[in-house]
């Protein structure tokens, strides 16, 4: 009599498995269980007796070695991988559709076949003839470069066991499918057993391996977190389709840090790196009200980034707040200081806080750029915002506060030509700038205001 198959009902968005189907699972989503045969094991079977070439060690007798990387030539892509792909890693990269994904690896793929040899290019999306327009489009066109339409995982590990490239690239591990498997395609059971399988292969091979990942509508990585478990490094790809520039951030990364991004400008001729943003990022300034320049630390470089700021009497009958790339909690923090300390009324106005070039400044040191900016556009004062620039971190008693690093910042707007910065007092005694730019120091808020807005 053949034994009754055994099923299991598994979450799509966060892996967890259940013998029942259920409507909502305990991570709070909605209709996600989808039914998965599983395999019989036998309890009864004897055991394999486990053997291994290894032994633990102690942590003083093991050799510490440096990553063998491979340069992609793309600056702003070595920036953000910690100074090139390590061998043997495993990188996922997401980003919604048409932001420039494939158009990036492609690009990466090309530079490394030119100088490394054999670069396998997996599409489950895309056809070979697909391909090989864009790459005719971004001049990509190499003879190792090797491309192939194939979603079944055991024929792509044997494609890579024939070739022994140097890189690989998957696009993407929800369209991969493994045969033995009876769920669909991007199901967690595929995406969790083809992940598993390709990172075996590449990590007792040595091959450094891009896998590409679909995004859900609120632009987080489809699926269950367990994908970032498994990979060795997590990018992100953000920017607006309509607009021409693209950040790529690193959110995970065993070989780095994750605080460096790369900033990257879509042209026709495919993805051109911007080695300067903060000029990119200050095209257009004028001297205007509400509109202030700050400087925020991305890894080890400074960015300078343009703050606009509009305060409008409410009509609605309670004041509203919006931010865009300034967290919202921070905001309300800097208005309640503005009407305590400084004395200006903000109940009865709506406050909008915008970041220029879609960036989020890490860190406090925008704070007093933020406040000046609303002070500015509440008065109907013009700010010198060419010129001049805010450093700082807004206290709740109004004091501003020093923020690391800070000598790197004035050097950066120096070179950019700012003329004046305004800055925590206590910051200007531990400094060694140029003196092409004129340092204020503020002990508060509030001298800093005076020395923005009425002092010659």
């Amino acid at each position: 009599m053949a034994k009754k198959e055994k099923t299991l009902f598994v979450c799509q968005n966060c892996g967890y498995e259940s013998p029942k189907w259920m409507g909502q699972c305990i991570c709070g989503s909605w209709n996600t269980m989808v039914e998965e045969r599983i395999k019989a094991i036998n309890q009864y079977k004897k055991s394999p007796t486990i053997t291994s070439s290894t032994k633990p060690l102690p942590i003083k007798e093991i050799k510490s070695g440096s990553y063998d990387r491979l340069d992609t030539h793309i600056d702003e892509l070595n920036r953000v991988l910690g100074g090139g792909m390590v061998k043997g890693s495993l990188t996922l990269i997401s980003g919604e559709p048409g932001i420039g994904k494939s158009t990036l690896i492609l690009q990466a793929s090309s530079n490394i076949a030119k100088k490394y040899g054999t670069v396998l290019y997996v599409s489950g999306e895309e056809s070979e003839e697909q391909i090989k327009m864009r790459a005719e489009r971004l001049n990509a066109i190499q003879e190792k470069l090797m491309i192939v339409s194939e979603t079944n995982v055991d024929i792509i590990k044997e494609y890579i066991k024939e070739l022994q490239p140097a890189f690989v690239i998957i696009d993407s591990i929800q369209t991969l499918f493994k045969s033995d498997l009876s769920s669909a395609p991007g199901s967690v059971s595929q995406v969790r057993e083809c992940t598993n399988h390709i990172m075996h292969i590449g990590k007792t091979k040595g091959i450094p391996i891009f896998i590409v990942a679909h995004v859900t509508k609120t632009g987080e990585l489809a699926g269950p977190r367990m994908l970032e478990h498994l990979v060795d490094t997590v990018l992100h790809f953000t920017g607006e389709r309509t607009q021409e520039f693209r950040v790529v951030r690193a959110v995970k990364n065993r070989f780095g840090t994750t605080s460096e991004i790369g900033v990257f400008e879509m042209r026709e001729e495919g993805l051109v790196e911007v080695s300067n943003p903060s000029e990119v990022f200050l095209e257009g300034l004028s001297d205007t009200e509400g509109s202030i320049v700050i400087s925020s630390l991305e890894g080890t470089r400074p960015l300078l980034l343009e703050i606009q700021a509009l305060v409008a009497p409410t009509n609605l009958g309670f004041a509203r707040r919006a931010a865009i790339g300034i967290d919202l909690n921070r905001l309300n923090l800097i208005l309640a200081v503005l009407e305590k300390k400084v004395g200006i009324p903000l109940m009865n106005q709506d406050v909008y806080v915008n970041v220029v070039g879609g960036l989020k400044p890490e860190g406090t040191s925008s704070d007093l750029g933020v406040a000046l900016a609303i002070y500015s556009s509440m008065r109907g004062l013009d700010i010198h915002t060419t010129t001049t620039l805010a450093i700082g971190e807004i206290g709740l008693t109004g004091e501003l506060r020093s923020v690391s690093n800070i000598e790197k910042m004035i050097k950066e707007a120096s070179k950019m030509g700012f003329k004046k910065c305004i800055l925590p007092k206590k910051s200007i005694k531990k400094l060694k700038v140029d003196e092409a730019i004129q340092l204020i120091g503020a002990n508060s808020l509030k001298d800093a205001i005076d020395a923005m807005f009425f002092e010659n």
